[in-house]
């Protein structure tokens, strides 16, 4: 079991190392206003309004880096300090989370592929450490309980891989129409840039965490079968 908590602390340093860089940049890019002087629910509405997205309300959140668009209610959920903001952080985050709902829109075939697995990650997330559990201390005489806890891992893991081309689609549709729509340009544009890029590195973190724990699991298994 050694094995499963070297992987662990190495990602979760890894992990702050991501999240402490974007909260800086965040932050750093919170104080820097936008020469066209919108907020981000003004850019949000602008976007969707452009991009001939309809029937998407945009909504304020509680909480910091909340911002999330919901397929489900068709909502973009913006944080207070992007919802009201009006600097280059917010652009970029609102304009990101409306990147998804072009996606949705447009029917986007990895947001579709996502959307499906959600039923089966929430089923396999709530029993799936316990069955690992079972399936390692239980390895050597019922094997086949270690392979369902795997095979309900590897749910999970393509769940974080389907996520990147999702997460990296909707930060090149928010740069593309910020630039194209004048909202950004020069400096503006590279922070909107590297603020999005160090978002995206969160969920490749995460994905590649899960992909190496998916392999210690494969090899115990293989070893003790």
């Amino acid at each position: 079991m050694a094995g499963i908590y070297v992987i662990f602390i190495v990602f979760m340093i890894l992990s702050w190392l991501v999240s402490n860089q974007l909260k800086r940049r965040f932050d750093k890019y919170s104080k820097i206003g936008l020469r066209s002087g919108l907020s981000g629910r003004e850019i949000a509405e602008k976007m969707l309004r452009e991009s001939g997205v309809e029937g998407v309300r945009v909504i304020s959140t509680p909480g910091r880096l909340t911002d999330h668009y919901n397929p489900m209610d068709k909502t973009v959920n913006l944080s207070p300090e992007v919802f009201d903001g009006r600097s280059v952080a917010a652009a970029a985050v609102s304009a990101h989370e409306c990147g998804h709902a072009v996606q949705h829109a447009r029917a986007y075939a990895f947001l579709k592929m996502r959307s499906a697995l959600v039923p089966v990650i929430s089923v396999s997330s709530k029993y799936m450490q316990w069955v690992l559990l079972a399936g390692i201390l239980l390895v050597e005489t019922f094997p086949g309980v270690l392979l369902a806890g795997i095979v309900m891992f590897a749910a999970t893991t393509l769940f974080s891989f389907v996520t990147l081309p999702v997460e990296f689609d909707a930060t090149k549709r928010a740069l593309v129409w910020l630039d194209d729509s004048g909202l950004t340009s020069g400096q503006e544009h590279s922070n909107a840039k590297d603020a999005l890029k160090w978002a995206a590195l969160t969920y490749v973190v995460a994905a590649l965490a899960s992909l190496a724990t998916l392999l210690y699991y494969i090899m115990i298994f293989l070893r003790r079968r």
